[in-house]
């Protein structure tokens, strides 16, 4: 792609996001967001390849559909209450609809159908913006958005924790994997967004990292399914012990920074007295963590066949920049002793 047209998609990606981000009316936040989603059509279909096509048109229809109920919602509420502020959310009927429309914007269950397949005909870098860069400007409206019953945030969070754990156990595609797991982490930080916003945007920002970190990690070693990654140990070996770690940051276990959030939001849940909510969203957050191990074992403990008609990749000097990975990598694995602080922070 053309250097500046590529600068000028990638401005329209910060421009419609920093519009929602500074809007507070419905029409601003609107256009914010129909502005992020022409930016990266083109970057999504600048392959050509006729399954990256295919992706971006699905993508291009959901997200179209819920601009369109996110505008129809929005007029409704300045119908019945004379209010476009988005903090003005009176009614319970607008107030649904926003909600519904910002899940199917950023994949939320049981509206998540459009994900998986979306992100499977992307390549890498693109499907790593979808799953980062994208949420932010969605987010930040739901954010806002403050029903007066939680009960719906409440059934989608749960929801989207037990689809991401279980679409994802017999997936052998990798970005497909990510998906699910996108979804699952998406569940997690709706579960707590009415009781601890600064909660939720914790989770997000480690999820953002430890994102990061796999997509980069992937990409580097050229790894697009469950199979390949079996012969990642003769190409990067550091990098192939790196990878299980950063998979099972992902899956929240201690003592890696994954288990941070999900920690924090057990707790927080157990406080608004929802302790079955939490062990439920404890028990599915296991399915997730099985298809992580799953890719772990597939990097580190099994090998490729040794037949005569094989040809193993085998050590070469890359040229790719591994810094920002390494940055990432160690936030991913690290943090975790910063707890206490990051609670202090949370509940400042």
């Amino acid at each position: 792609m053309n250097p500046y047209i590529l600068a000028t998609l990638l401005f329209g990606l910060g421009l419609g996001t920093t519009i929602t981000f500074a809007s507070s009316h419905w029409l601003f936040a609107w256009m914010g967001l129909e502005i992020n989603t022409l930016a990266i059509v083109p970057l999504m279909a600048q392959s050509h390849h006729p399954r990256a096509v295919e992706a971006t048109t699905k993508y291009f229809l959901a997200q179209a559909t819920a601009a369109a109920m996110l505008l129809f919602a929005s007029i409704s509420n300045a119908w019945l209450s004379g209010q476009w502020d988005i903090h003005q959310m009176s009614h319970p009927l607008p107030t649904t609809l926003i909600i519904l429309a910002l899940a199917l914007k950023i994949g939320l269950a049981p509206l998540h159908t459009w994900m998986p397949e979306v992100l499977q005909g992307l390549d890498l870098t693109t499907g790593l913006i979808l799953s980062t860069w994208q949420k932010l400007a969605p987010f930040c409206l739901l954010l806002q958005v403050q029903p007066a019953n939680a009960t719906l945030l409440l059934v989608l969070g749960i929801t989207s924790t037990l689809v991401g754990g279980w679409g994802g156990l017999n997936q052998t595609q990798l970005r497909k994997i990510l998906a699910y797991s996108s979804i699952a982490h998406l569940g997690w930080m709706i579960l707590v967004l009415q009781f601890s916003p600064s909660l939720t945007f914790l989770t997000l920002l480690v999820y953002f990292i430890m994102t990061f970190s796999l997509f980069i990690s992937f990409k580097i070693s050229n790894a697009t399914n469950i199979n390949t990654l079996a012969t990642s140990w003769a190409k990067a070996p550091a990098l192939t012990s790196i990878i299980p770690l950063i998979l099972l940051s992902l899956g929240g276990l201690p003592p890696l920074t994954g288990f941070l959030p999900k920690w924090l939001i057990l707790q927080e849940l157990n406080k608004q007295d929802l302790t079955p909510l939490a062990t439920v969203a404890a028990l599915w957050g296991l399915l997730s963590l099985f298809f992580y191990l799953r890719l772990s074992y597939a990097m580190t403990l099994t090998m490729t066949p040794k037949n005569g008609t094989a040809t193993l990749p085998w050590r070469l000097p890359s040229f790719q920049t591994t810094l920002p990975l390494a940055i990432a990598s160690s936030t991913t694995i690290c943090i975790l002793p910063l707890a206490p602080a990051t609670a202090a922070l949370c509940t400042w």
